[in-house]
């Protein structure tokens, strides 16, 4: 029991630790309709300058500070390559995350990863047992400062620009602004989540980002599928259980036999059922109704025939 009780709370620190980047992940995959593929650099841009400023002396809260600031001027730089080179959105996220490796090592120093062992962070002076409500209390006030903000005016023309561009550009709003400061914003949230997860683990990789968008959109779809969408309040709450419910799959996974190096296969897997399922059963009703419609016509022209008959 004790076991198990060990995975329910592992998985609880995990996952409200990237829970931070599935938001992120959320505002360009589902508010702005943007395929950003640059989170799997900007993890690891968020991670690298956390990691670089603690070691040099820099108060853990400044660090991760400039960590956010960092993440969001790489998504600046995403936004532009689309609006202002017209670069296609997909086409400007892999080129990001591309430039990102090479960059990333620059912020390293050229060093693979760093060790944060025996420095001071942000968790470091947390009690085991306290590191979940710590960090559930800063991910819930982030949670809440992002649904106050997708209510403001800039919120609510971010969401349109992601429902409809054409109509919004119709009221004056300029969409490319728009659209740089929700990936902006995105990509913020996701090297706060590379910052935070640095020092949760005590060393930054150049490699730590690979398939966060999978895993931020395994997130984002299971939060969605389980507790569903239908306001921002409730979609960001959902996306928040979902990083959660995520990180307990991949623990219960690898205690039933399945290897650290499937992981990745498994995080594919799941994302390709939440995707197909949902759109399966809706496949299933739509010929149910479809047979129940035919079928009740039939009786009534059955009975009118009959009726007819009868005359």
């Amino acid at each position: 029991m004790s076991g198990f009780l060990d995975i329910i709370e592992g998985s609880g620190e995990l996952g409200l630790l990237y829970a931070l980047m599935a938001l992120g992940v959320y505002i360009t995959y589902r508010i702005l309709d943007f395929p950003d593929l640059t989170v799997d650099g900007s993890f690891t841009t968020g991670g690298a300058i956390a990691a670089v400023l603690i070691t040099g002396g820099t108060p853990p809260l400044v660090a991760t500070a400039a960590a956010f600031a960092g993440g969001m001027l790489v998504g600046a730089c995403t936004g532009l390559l689309h609006t202002k080179g017209k670069i296609n959105a997909l086409l400007s996220g892999i080129l990001m995350m591309i430039a990102l490796y090479s960059i990333n090592l620059r912020i390293m120093d050229k060093k693979a990863n760093i060790s944060l062992f025996g420095m001071d962070s942000l968790l470091s002076n947390v009690e085991e047992h306290w590191v979940i409500p710590t960090v559930g209390i800063v991910v819930v006030l982030i949670k809440f400062a992002l649904d106050w903000f997708l209510h403001t005016d800039l919120g609510l023309a971010l969401r349109a620009t992601g429902d409809n561009p054409r109509m919004i550009r119709s009221f004056g709003v300029h969409t490319d602004n728009t659209i740089i400061v929700g990936v902006s914003l995105s990509n913020g949230l996701v090297a706060l989540s590379g910052a935070l997860i640095t020092q949760y683990s005590q060393f930054a990789d150049v490699n730590m980002g690979i398939g966060m968008i999978v895993i931020g959109l395994a997130s984002v779809i299971i939060g969605e599928a389980l507790f569903g969408a239908r306001t921002i309040i409730r979609a960001t709450l959902a996306v928040l259980l979902g990083a959660i419910v995520y990180r307990l799959i991949v623990a219960l996974a690898l205690q039933i036999g399945l290897e650290a190096t499937d992981m990745k296969l498994m995080t594919a897997l799941i994302v390709i059922a939440a995707l197909t399922v949902p759109k399966v059963r809706a496949s299933i009703r739509q010929r149910t109704f479809i047979r129940k419609r035919a079928a009740e016509i039939e009786r009534t022209a059955a009975a009118q025939s009959s009726r007819g008959g009868v005359r």
